[in-house]
């Protein structure tokens, strides 16, 4: 029971943005390429995209009212957890650039966090027996 809640909540993190993010606002950005991970590759995508006068990111061309609408969408979600909670209010407390970099990165290291939380939460349970200790184990080392 516990394996299938772990594969559905990591479906649910990994569709998230996708899901939220269905505004018409964002309907002519979807298309953008989104950035890289790295600092190296954001930089150097954020260089070629304004070259190319293309956002990097759809988060860029929205307005400050768009960004705190996906905001406070994902904080409205039933399973943002204390780390989502507390990043996304930080956000909406700051600036504009606060607002995409939370979107950006910020949402799914809050989340991360959130998810190795409920693991070992999990993992602190005694009726928890080997083939979970195994798995949590493999899904932390991720």
């Amino acid at each position: 029971m516990r394996p299938t809640r772990t594969a559905l909540t990591a479906a649910a993190i990994a569709l998230a943005p996708a899901l939220l993010l269905t505004s018409p606002a964002l309907a002519a950005a979807a298309t953008a390429p989104a950035a890289t991970a790295s600092a190296t590759s954001n930089a150097a995508a954020a260089s070629n995209a304004a070259d190319a006068s293309e956002p990097s990111s759809p988060y860029d061309t929205m307005s400050e009212e768009d960004l705190r609408i996906a905001v406070l969408r994902i904080l409205a979600a039933p399973d943002s957890g204390k780390g989502v909670r507390r990043e996304a209010n930080k956000a909406l407390d700051g600036t504009v650039e606060d607002l995409r970099t939370f979107l950006k990165t910020g949402y799914r290291l809050a989340q991360a966090e959130d998810d190795r939380v409920a693991i070992f939460t999990i993992l602190a349970k005694p009726e928890s027996g080997k083939a979970v200790h195994r798995e949590a184990g493999k899904a932390l080392d991720d």
